[in-house]
């Protein structure tokens, strides 16, 4: 890496946990492709529909980790 980049990356994580997850965000929307990729109505629904429900707090959220290990321990 360069100088700039290790300067960049260490001054970004100082940021507080919120702008880290935003800057986060920008960088991987801009690795995003320019096509538009096809997506059903139906999916979008149910994309949105989650994300609602997490805004909302009416679902649990669990880190990937334990659903792996309670996966394996199942199955």
């Amino acid at each position: 890496m360069t100088l700039t980049i290790d300067k960049t990356l260490s001054e970004a994580l100082q940021f507080p946990r919120e702008s880290r997850a935003f800057l986060a965000e920008k960088l991987l929307e801009s690795l995003d492709f320019g096509e538009e990729f096809d997506v059903s109505d139906e999916w979008r629904a149910q994309v949105r529909r989650r994300c609602r429900e997490i805004d909302l707090g009416t679902v649990e959220l669990l880190a990937a980790d334990e659903v792996f290990d309670e996966l394996h321990r199942e199955y």
